[in-house]
């Protein structure tokens, strides 16, 4: 678990370090920032994870609204919870504050059993929403990528597969498809286990993607059936990526099974070409040259010529 860090911002070295040692008594923090000035305060926030500002409101140079103002511009900081300090309880103050983003508000002298309240307050709205953050990471996460195999998913390949193709097309850049199959899958399953056949789409998986470059894209299609694309890429280039991919598979040795007892068939296709108009005829192309993988003995490239 990360340290728990407050920063504290006030030009009085009293009221910091009275705020300080409120705290301090509570145990609520790790870290205590203390600085005179709001610039101060934006230095830390750049070097430091910080889970609760409490900034003074009147101050020289950037005052409080200011820093809020600033702070409230950048992404990182935005969500962090920001209780305002003032001297004077002014309704129009505190609107003012609320509607530029701060959490709360303390009225100085502050009650240290208030300042506790009000901050403890704030921690638990930090935690919530650093929690709802990773809630909504891990769900995107989710609908893009294939529970078992942690690559992509179908879907969100043909969103990006349409999109290299528009690509492709407007700029007159190659772009390459590969498809493949892995060879009598189910005799994997119907005799080691289907957590074995699991084992195998979760290495071939790992093997795969150490073989790629960064801006290539790699799916689970569906099954035991997988693609990649290959953007900025003529069939010159395909031809040997893929070639490579089915030696490497072929002479590894998958957990529970010996080296030689999982092959793949692939099929290549790359626009532009005649037949090709769309992203579509891509994909058909692919596919039929993968059946020909099989039929012509399984274990091997095939590159299309065509619909």
């Amino acid at each position: 678990m990360s340290d728990r860090n407050i920063l504290i911002i006030d030009d009085s070295s009293t009221i910091r370090h009275g705020i300080h040692l409120v705290l301090k008594q509570a145990r609520l923090f790790d870290n205590y920032f203390e600085v005179a000035s709001a610039m101060e305060g934006l230095e830390i926030l750049e070097e430091y994870p910080v889970e609760v500002v409490i900034c003074d409101i009147v101050m020289p140079g950037m005052d409080g609204f200011e820093f809020l103002r600033e702070m409230k511009s950048q992404d990182d900081y935005r969500d962090i919870p920001v209780v305002l300090l003032t001297g004077q309880e002014s309704v129009e103050k505190k609107i003012k504050g609320l509607d530029m983003g701060a959490s709360d508000y303390l009225l100085k002298p502050f009650d240290p059993g208030e300042l506790i309240a009000r901050v403890k307050v704030q921690l638990k709205v930090k935690r919530l929403q650093d929690e709802l953050k990773v809630a909504k990471q891990r769900y995107k996460e989710l609908s893009l990528t294939d529970y078992l195999t942690q690559i992509f998913n179908r879907r969100h390949f043909m969103e990006l597969f349409d999109l290299e193709f528009s690509r492709s097309m407007r700029y007159g850049h190659p772009l390459s498809l590969v498809i493949f199959d892995l060879d009598d899958f189910k005799h994997i399953n119907d005799n080691f286990g289907h957590l074995q056949g699991d084992k195998v789409l979760r290495q071939l998986s790992d093997l795969v993607k150490s073989e790629i470059r960064s801006y290539d894209v790699f799916a689970r299609y569906g099954g035991e059936e997988f693609v990649l694309m290959l953007p900025q890429t003529p069939v010159e280039g395909a031809f040997p990526v893929a070639e490579k991919i089915r030696e490497k598979l072929e002479k590894f040795k998958f957990e529970g099974l010996g080296r030689g007892e999982v092959t793949i068939s692939i099929g290549v296709s790359t626009y532009p070409h005649d037949d090709i108009q769309d992203s579509k005829d891509l994909i058909s192309a692919a596919d039929t040259a993968l059946y020909e993988a099989k039929e012509n003995g399984k274990n091997q490239v095939v590159v299309s010529k065509g619909l």
